[in-house]
């Protein structure tokens, strides 16, 4: 036995994550479990699980709703710079901003001289914009993020050296 998906239902779910911001969103109603997570370009991925026969020991159906966009150019990865001790890591969950709003320059870009304690980029998380400083003094090597990026707690921003 088999439980049907609702396409209507995902995509009610779909609208609902685009409307709050939410990167996960979790979905079960009679055995039937949907979870939605937005991908870095903003669109959202599905994956429905629905449990086999109780007889047949079979793993889950995983459904994935396709990518309207284009994936955007790779940047380098996170393992690359997670240990480097000039990285200057996120201390949040949140978007990353390069300037204090959009018409703004940068606080910093590849070349520029920092001191430790200097603002670097902004992370917002809950309406709330929090500085991100320099942990040393040096030179910015690599700016590992955009703009309006989702960023992670430790991931690496900015590596100083």
């Amino acid at each position: 036995m088999t439980t049907q998906l609702d396409t209507k239902v995902i995509s009610k779910l779909a609208e609902i994550l685009d409307k709050t911001n939410l990167t996960n969103l979790e979905y079960e109603d009679e055995g039937c479990r949907i979870c939605l997570t937005r991908n870095f370009g903003g669109t959202a991925v599905t994956q429905a699980y629905v449990p086999a026969a109780p007889v047949v020991s079979a793993p889950a159906v995983k459904v994935e709703a396709p990518a309207t966009t284009a994936p955007s150019d790779p940047s380098p990865s996170e393992e690359d710079y997670s240990n480097n001790a000039g990285a200057v890591k996120s201390p949040m969950v949140g978007v990353v901003y390069l300037s204090s709003e959009p018409s703004a320059p940068n606080y910093v870009k590849v070349g520029d001289t920092v001191a430790e304690g200097d603002t670097v980029c902004l992370i917002e998380a809950m309406k709330t914009f929090n500085p991100v400083k320099a942990h040393t003094s040096g030179k910015v090597a690599k700016i590992l993020v955009a703009s309006g990026d989702p960023v992670e707690y430790g991931e690496p921003l900015i590596v100083i050296e």
